[in-house]
């Protein structure tokens, strides 16, 4: 009896050296998971007044009333400009648009996609595998801002032909020309240490964009591949005498095609789906990551409004849970709305009587 009792012991405190440890590992698993789902603290206000401050001089009036309109009262700021001259229309929330740049979350993937298509690791159909049982083309990465695939694009790439590319298209420099205030953003001179390259070809980690180098890079989108200098001119002698100025041609016509279908899925059924809403043909990249406490929210776009012109649409979110990269798509969806309607009142013959008003957001 004495030697059964001592033979369970002995099989009982074996048991427990054997899975304690195992416990103990397993419950600090669980508590690290845990934490990493934790929710992030916002502390930036989702709601301000975006105009406080803002300088009119320069501003075309009904292009701002409507960018002002469709903002409301969101922390953030709507850019407007004229696609095939680079001239500013409208900068709203000009301290925050003029700031030293904020991270461009998956925008950053525009810049990837192009590195890929032009170094022929990639064309438009090319099915990439980023899970077990999924595999998806450049469109649909785009349409839904697959992080996955565009993690595996950066780290084939390797970080120099990414850098190289981005700042091709204009990150990491001054997109204006004499535009008072205007910062450069900055791009990283090495893969980030957190998340390395592949992070950075997902989120822009280490990256810092302006509104205004996202406004130039989609307006070389809507018109086929020159970047213009951003002009805000302020004065009547400055608009009088404006001209467009080009800061180079990009070498992207062959890959436009691909581009656009992926920026137009967003649109009709991605990220980016609540501004297909407006009846302008329109085509843009959300983004949405969180940065300084606070959480941000891009949607980068051109489109073209009932009677041919050519215009891009930045909008920047900042601040908390509210705010994300498909509110900013659906701020940008009123703004072509709204300059539609504008637009069309501004050259509708006398005689032909108005549109009945919007009954809808």
């Amino acid at each position: 009896m004495h030697r059964s009792r001592l033979r369970w012991w002995s099989f009982f405190l074996a048991a427990l050296l054997v899975f304690l440890p195992a416990g103990e590992v397993w419950v600090q698993a669980a508590q690290k998971k845990k934490s990493s789902h934790r929710r992030v603290r916002y502390t930036v206000p989702s709601y301000a007044d975006p105009t406080v401050n803002d300088l009119l001089e320069g501003e075309e009036i009904p292009v701002r009333e409507v960018a002002v309109r469709a903002l409301g009262n969101l922390n953030g700021s709507v850019m407007v400009v004229e696609a095939d001259s680079g001239r500013i229309l409208t900068l709203v929330n000009q301290k925050l648009a003029l700031s030293s740049g904020f991270k461009p979350c998956s925008t950053i993937k525009l810049a990837v996609s192009l590195a890929a298509l032009e170094e022929g690791l990639i064309t438009g159909d090319t099915l990439l595998r980023v899970s077990r049982r999924q595999s998806i083309n450049l469109t649909e990465a785009l349409a839904y801002s697959n992080n996955p695939f565009f993690e595996i694009l950066g780290k084939r790439l390797g970080f120099e032909k990414v850098s190289s590319y981005a700042r091709l298209l204009g990150f990491g420099e001054l997109a204006g020309y004499l535009v008072e205030d205007e910062h450069p953003g900055s791009f990283p001179t090495r893969p980030p240490a957190y998340g390395g390259v592949g992070r950075l070809s997902s989120f822009g980690e280490g990256v810092k964009v302006t509104p205004l180098q996202l406004a130039a890079l989609m307006a070389a989108f809507a018109n086929g591949g020159t970047l213009h200098y951003l002009q805000y001119p302020r004065t009547e002698k400055e608009r009088a005498g404006f001209k467009p100025r080009v800061k180079r041609h990009l070498p992207i016509q062959r890959w436009l095609p691909e581009l656009r279908a992926g920026m137009e899925a967003a649109v009709l059924y991605g990220t980016a789906r609540v501004s297909a809403e407006a009846e302008e043909h329109l085509l843009g990249k959300t983004g949405t990551c969180g940065e300084d406490r606070a959480k941000l929210g891009w949607f980068a776009s051109y489109g073209e409004l009932p009677r041919g012109q050519r215009v891009a649409v930045i909008v920047l979110l900042r601040g908390g849970r509210p705010l994300s990269g498909s509110k900013a798509a659906e701020v940008a969806g009123q703004v072509y709305r709204g300059l539609s309607q504008t637009y069309l009142l501004a050259n509708r013959p006398e005689d032909v009587p108005p549109p009945p008003p919007a009954t809808g957001n």
